[in-house]
């Protein structure tokens, strides 16, 4: 199908947005288009490729106001328009879940107008469980699958995958409000290390553990039990904790029977902000 830039060219473009965190040139190398969301630190908004995850990191350490916003409709409309100038056939566009962001709703109002049909896939994830549902939709248009066809595979690869992480406190969440079912655990959670998850679109409590050691040690049994006998790829992701994250990763990869691919990265300042420093989070995906 040729390429253009090194990129892959396919009839079907794949969009997704920054909160992705897709390793550095993996959306590049499978022709994946990612529109930032954006993050005020101290009252400075930026995109959040303009700033770094170690800025935001401090900031939260030092308990400055730091918010997060969706990209305007009109950052969509731009890059749909762009995109299609390339001369694709459709547009394939995965986003951060529609319970903890406004963006799945911004891409669909650019829609509209868009100068080709976008298909909007709401992943109900963030983090790499968005990030691997987006370039199995490219993977797909790699292959000659249609629009609709890439579109349903995003979403089966989302629905298949789990999102289980562990954060030193809840304070970000709440603050940032995006806590969800795990409320319940404010008032218990003062002296526990909490066990979270992704369900139904949202976060949600799992386990509360005492020590962070007892947590991390949980965490990588439920991934363990999660992955089962399945071929899966693992995202391992965290916030200033990379010793751990890297550490977790290699003790998986002896674990887990049937790994394909174990990606380690740091989570970008969107998602930093509302779990703060110290989180470690792991996404089983099993393969399609």
């Amino acid at each position: 199908m040729g390429s253009v830039d090194g990129a892959p060219r396919t009839e079907v473009a794949v969009i997704t947005d920054s909160t992705a965190y897709l390793p550095p040139g993996l959306a590049e190398r499978h022709g994946v288009t990612v529109v930032p969301l954006q993050i005020s630190v101290g009252g400075s908004v930026r995109d959040e490729n303009d700033i770094t995850t170690a800025e935001a990191a401090q900031a939260l350490r030092e308990w400055k106001p730091v918010t997060t916003s969706r990209p305007a409709p009109e950052r969509f409309a731009d890059t749909y328009r762009a995109v299609g100038e390339r001369g694709v056939t459709a547009i394939v566009s995965v986003h951060l879940s529609a319970e903890m962001s406004g963006t799945v709703e911004a891409a669909r109002l650019a829609s509209e107008s868009a100068p080709v049909p976008v298909h909007v896939v709401d992943s109900g994830t963030i983090g790499l469980g968005l990030g691997l549902s987006a370039l199995t939709a490219a993977a797909f248009a790699l292959r000659g699958a249609s629009a609709e066809e890439a579109a349903a595979a995003a979403l089966r690869r989302a629905d298949e995958s789990r999102s289980l992480f562990y954060v030193d406190t809840l304070e970000h969440l709440r603050r940032g409000g995006r806590i969800g079912a795990a409320a319940n655990l404010l008032g218990s959670a003062l002296m526990m290390k909490p066990l979270l998850g992704i369900q139904d679109g949202r976060i949600a409590p799992l386990e509360k553990v005492r020590t962070s050691a007892r947590a991390l040690a949980r965490l990588e049994e439920l991934v363990v039990a999660e992955a089962g006998e399945r071929r899966v790829d693992l995202g391992v992701q965290h916030l200033a904790a990379a010793g751990r994250a890297e550490a977790l990763a290699e003790r998986l990869r002896a674990r887990i029977p049937d790994v394909e691919d174990v990606y380690v990265g740091e989570v970008g300042p969107v998602i930093g902000a509302h779990v703060g420093p110290g989180m470690l989070g792991v996404v089983v995906a099993p393969q399609l």
